[in-house]
């Protein structure tokens, strides 16, 4: 599960980091009390959405944890976590070049954060609107939601965004029998 985001936390090495690096334990932490409180929104967010991920479906990445707020703050985005947030655009394949019918290769779930920072990125004439918030590119597993904020993402909203995910990728489809293989 990869979320891309626009923006980039304004300290530290984030302005110009290029390389994908998991977080240290107490890094979101650092983030948060450096910055300002909408990071703390990003991170909280993101955690409610893959607890409630889990919550509908068998999802590894949470299953040790009894609240989403431990989640976010002993293993999202460290080491052992196999999601990301990405401040680059994504490279997207509509089918991997290592896959075949007895090997195939599941890639990544990508989410675009902001229908803005998907126009930005030339995603427009690509997306199938599934509503006003949400657009997919089924063949790149790729979604478009809301930015990661209570109020743009508000639970109502992550809990549609899970539907979409089942629905295109979910039960009896490559993201399930992958179980958590699927995450990049």
């Amino acid at each position: 599960m990869a979320i891309y985001l626009a923006n980039r936390p304004p300290l530290d090495d984030y302005p110009q980091l290029d390389t994908l690096r998991p977080m240290f334990s107490g890094e979101l932490d650092h983030i948060v009390c450096n910055t300002s409180n909408h990071w703390r929104k990003v991170f909280s967010v993101y955690a409610k959405f893959l607890f409630e991920l889990k919550a509908q479906q068998s999802w590894p990445e949470c299953d040790d944890y009894k609240r989403w707020q431990d989640y976010r703050d002993q293993r999202m985005l460290q080491s052992n976590s196999e999601v990301a947030l990405l401040f680059s655009p994504p490279h997207l394949l509509a089918v991997s070049p290592l896959s075949s019918a007895s090997n195939p290769v599941v890639s990544p779930i990508h989410i675009i954060a902001g229908k803005t920072y998907a126009e930005t990125l030339g995603l427009s004439g690509q997306l199938t609107w599934l509503d006003a918030h949400f657009a997919v590119i089924e063949d790149q597993r790729l979604i478009v939601c809301p930015y990661l904020d209570y109020r743009q993402l508000s639970n109502e909203r992550i809990g549609r965004l899970v539907g979409y995910i089942q629905r295109f990728w979910g039960k009896n489809s490559e993201f399930e029998q992958a179980g958590s293989n699927a995450c990049g």
